[in-house]
Order: structure tokens, then C-alpha cells, then sequence
């Protein structure tokens, strides 16, 4: 459905990653697609180790595991024909598939699915790859059957089954990924582009792929990305920003949906003056959500107040945005309170190659000049973002969103636990960690669901977070192509699209 976008507030001059390479008329090659990216994938290519969402979703089209998401949020066997989880939640039980191949022609094999399993657990004596996978207590390859047994319950594992199956024969995945998905890898040329193409051997011809050759091509420069896309050299764009969508030609469809990700000013509660909690809350206090959304996504998007977003229906809590209604005074009064009555100064760090994210943090900004603090916005590029802000934890705020790597709760909030390596905010609270754990091994539903709703208040009335919103997402797509589909997770699935009729 072709939206209407109206101009937004958008800083031009800001550097972002768009799209780069040759421009040029694909016309009559209708076996091939050319997808622009916002960053390169500078994490690496095995599966079991990256941690950027951008790269997630690309290698999304070339690793599966025995189940695989859908875009309604449920899951399906795939490398698995079948499974069965016990009544207590703690053995996982599945049928491995006979007739899987490996890009690399060679046969799947049970054991290198619990090759691929035991490497995230850390059973292979490395340290776990997967939090969820330090509860697995052994795995059983026995003949075409693969058992999972868990150290404690969870009835949520199966998400987490997701993870590729790779060959254990392969020694370099980081350089030389094999999968068994519906596209193999082809090339990759740092900051241009990263190719794959159909796998003709995919075990499951109801889901194959139909576009033969994919080009994955880095972005150089948003302001030129609606120049790139009507000139032809794009295809497709996800997240594009709305200034860009609405300069493209009517041989683009746009359409829309939310990220499915929580975007907040994240805060290093280790540092000072951010680990005082007066100090959080009077940021939380200095913001309008909505004013913030209408300059950045012309007022699309949700506002969220916790960590959990809307996709999450059962979790996600709409009464948390008013705990943090806009209250200037107060937010004044909090920081006289805490020793600072003239304000301060401090950074938000910002990959500069996410333009919404760039843009709220000019809002940001100037809504907190109005409690006399002084915000400086530090662009930096991804690499540095993701080696010095999410793993180096040397930073005091930043503005990103955050995606669930699975389709659970547990995905966005253990994170936020004292002893995971995913905290980058340097969040402790012993309730939060105590609600968690008492989350993961209940096995009654509600009361799983009453422990998760009680983390998301704690990281709320804590102000681990300035939340703001899950930021609307428009994809641009060539009419020549059709099939696009949203998923509730960060996903790019270019499977599902084939040519128009």
C-alpha cells in the first residue's frame, strides 16, 4: 500500500552509511535483486557469534536451525521434520531431517547438529555463545534423533532453537559461512557489498528461494539514496528514512510497519553522574515521547516505557509510558537533589549511519538544554560503535534501538541482568535478577508472564533507560518485485520475494 510521507525534521548534513556502488538500469535482468544495507558486516559471518542486528538479518537467508521463525511469530520445523517438549519443559526431543544438504554439497549429518548445539552451550569446553544455552545440561545424537535436556525448565527454549546448524567440518565460518538455507554465500567485499544466490539443492521446495543472484550493497550516503533507488541500482531498502521514501518514484511501493525494537537513550548506570537514579529520572522527566516522534517519524511508531515492545502483546505494558509523564519542574528539582542544581554536560555516542537514531538525539538535545543539561552528540562510525559503546562499554549514553534476538520475553530482558555479557548499560538491581530467574524456570504460563511484566516495571521505576519508542519501519520496494514480509524480528527474508505477475 503506497503511504503518503510527509517531510520530518531531519539533519541532512549528519553522516549516515546509504547507498554506494554503481548506479545503473537493471531492466531485464529479472534474475536478480540489488538490496541496500545501512552498515557493512564488519561483526563476522559465523552465525554463532555475531551480535549485530544488520548482520543477523542478512545471514538470516543463509543459516537455519531446527526450527525457524515465521512472520506470524510462530515456529516451523526446518532443519528438524518434527519435535516434541516434554511436560516438565526441560527435554527437548527432535527428528533431524535425512535429506539436508550443506552449501557445500556434503550431507547434514546429526552430528553436526550437535556439534553446532554443543559450540553455543560452550560444551565443547569454549564458553557458552548463547546465554539461554548455559541451561543445557547434555545433548544425545542418537540415529535421525537429537535431545536437548535442560539443567532447569524452560518453556520458552524452542526460540532458541533457531540457531544454525553448521558443518562441523567447516574450520573457518567467520570467512567461509555454509549453511543449509534458502541462499548460499557468494562474496563479500568490505563496505561495498555482500552477494549470495539461490541454493538450488534446498531440502524444502515449498519454501525455496526465487530470485537467483542477491546483492546486499552497503549505503555511502543517505542523501543520495532516493537518487540511487530511482536510478536503478536499488531494489529494495528497509528503514528508509521517510525524507528519502517520499522522493522515490511511483515504480516504489512503501510500505509500513513497526521495527519491533526499543529505541531509548541507553544509559551506562556505572558512571557518573547516570548512577545516581535521581539523575535518570529527571532525563526521563526532561522528554515528550511524542514530541520526539513527531519530529523524527512524523508522529508514527509506539511509544514504550520499558523494554518490551507491542509485538510482545502478553508482556508489552502501555501504563508504564505515563511513569515518566514530561514534568520539568520535577526533573529540576531531582537534579538539585542529587548535587547537581546547574546541570552538566555529557556525550551521546551515535552510529552515524542510522539517520532516526542520529535525529533523536538532536531532539533529545535540545529537550534537555530545557533542565540545564547539556547534551554533545558524538558521531561515530558502526565499527567503532559496536567495538567501543556495546562491547567496550566506553561511553556514557547512546541512542539505538535493540531487537529481540529470539521471539521471547527473555530475549529483550536478560540482557539487563547483572552477570550477562549482553549488559551494556551496566545495569544491577538483585529484584530484577531475582524477577528474571524466577521468569525463566516457572513453567504456568501466567506466572511466567506476571514475573517478565515485573522486570519491565523495575527497569521502568529504575530508569535503567530513557525509553522513547519502537520506531516505525518503511520498505521501499521495485513494483517489479512482490512477496516482502514483515516478521517480527529483525529480519530480511528475500526468499519470500519473487518477481510480479
Amino acid at each position: 500500500m503506497k503511504k503518503k510521507l510527509i517531510s520530518l525534521f531531519l539533519m541532512t548534513s549528519v553522516l549516515a552509511i546509504a547507498l554506494c556502488g554503481c548506479a545503473g538500469d537493471k531492466k531485464g535482468d529479472d534474475s536478480s535483486i540489488t538490496i541496500g544495507i545501512p552498515q557493512d558486516l564488519e561483526d563476522g559471518l559465523d552465525p554463532h557469534k555475531v551480535e549485530a542486528a544488520g548482520t543477523k538479518e542478512v545471514l538470516f537467508n543463509i543459516f537455519e536451525g531446527l526450527v525457524k521463525p515465521t512472520s506470524d511469530g510462530d515456529f516451523i520445523p526446518a532443519v528438524a521434520s518434527a519435535y516434541e517438549i516434554s511436560e516438565d519443559g526441560r527435554t527437548y526431543t527432535f527428528t533431524v531431517r535425512d535429506n539436508v544438504k550443506f552449501h557445500d554439497g556434503s550431507k547434514l549429518k546429526t552430528s553436526d547438529v550437535k556439534y553446532s548445539i554443543d559450540r553455543c552451550a560452550g560444551l565443547d569446553g569454549g564458553t557458552p555463545l548463547v546465554a539461554a544455552f548455559s541451561n543445557i545440561e547434555e545433548t544425545v545424537a542418537d540415529g535421525q534423533t537429537f535431545t536437548v535436556k535442560l539443567k532447569e525448565p524452560d518453556t520458552e527454549f524452542i526460540a532458541y532453537m533457531t540457531a544454525a546448524i553448521i558443518p562441523e567440518a567447516n574450520k573457518t565460518p567467520d570467512t567461509n559461512p555454509i549453511g543449509t538455507g534458502p541462499y548460499k554465500f557468494v562474496s563479500r567485499s568490505p563496505q561495498e557489498n555482500f552477494i549470495i544466490k539461490k541454493f538450488d539443492d534446498y531440502y524444502n521446495k515449498d519454501l525455496a528461494a526465487h530470485i537467483e543472484n542477491v546483492t546486499f550493497k552497503v549505503i555511502g550516503n543517505p542523501d543520495t539514496l532516493a537518487m540511487e533507488m530511482n536510478s536503478g541500482a536499488i531494489d529494495l531498502f528497509a528503514r528508509i528514512p521517510t525524507a528519502q521514501a517520499e522522493l522515490l518514484d511511483d515504480r516504489f511501493e512503501i510500505m509500513e510497519e513497526t521495527m519491533n525494537l526499543v529505541q531509548a537513550l541507553y544509559i551506562n548506570n556505572a558512571v557518573e553522574p547516570f548512577d545516581d537514579v535521581r539523575v535518570r529520572q529527571a532525563l526521563c522527566y526532561a522528554i515528550d515521547p511524542k514530541e520526539i516522534m513527531l519530529f523524527v517519524s512524523d508522529g508514527k511508531g509506539t511509544e514504550i516505557g520499558s523494554s518490551m515492545f507491542p509485538a510482545f502483546s502478553k508482556y508489552y505494558m502501555p501504563e508504564l509510558n505515563d511513569t515518566y509523564n514530561q514534568d520539568l519542574d520535577k526533573a529540576k528539582a531531582l537534579l538539585e537533589e542529587a548535587g547537581y542544581p546547574d546541570g552538566f554536560t555529557f556525550d551521546i555516542t551515535v552510529a552515524s549511519n542510522y539517520t532516526q537514531h542520529v535525529d533523536t538525539a538532536q531532539v533529545l538535545k535540545q529537550e534537555f538544554e530545557k533542565i540545564g543539561v547539556t547534551a554533545n552528540i558524538k558521531l561515530v562510525e558502526w565499527d567503532s560503535w559496536l567495538s567501543d559503546v556495546y562491547n567496550g562499554r566506553n561511553y556514557t549514553t547512546t541512542v539505538v534501538g535493540v531487537d529481540a534476538s529470539s521471539l521471547t520475553a527473555s530475549a529483550l530482558l536478560e540482557r539487563f541482568t547483572s552477570a550477562s555479557s549482553k549488559n551494556f548499560i551496566n545495569y544491577s538491581n538483585p529484584d530484577y535478577d531475582a524477577a528474571f530467574a524466577n521468569a525463566k524456570k516457572a513453567t504456568d504460563d501466567d506466572e511466567k508472564t506476571g514475573y517478565y511484566k515485573e522486570c519491565l516495571k523495575i527497569l521502568s521505576e529504575d530508569a535503567a533507560n530513557v525509553y522513547i519508542q519502537d520506531l516505525p519501519e518503511f520498505v521501499a520496494l521495485n513494483k517489479k518485485y512482490t512477496g516482502y514480509e514483515f516478521y517480527p524480528l529483525y529480519v530480511q527474508d528475500i526468499s519470500k520475494i519473487r518477481l510480479a505477475e
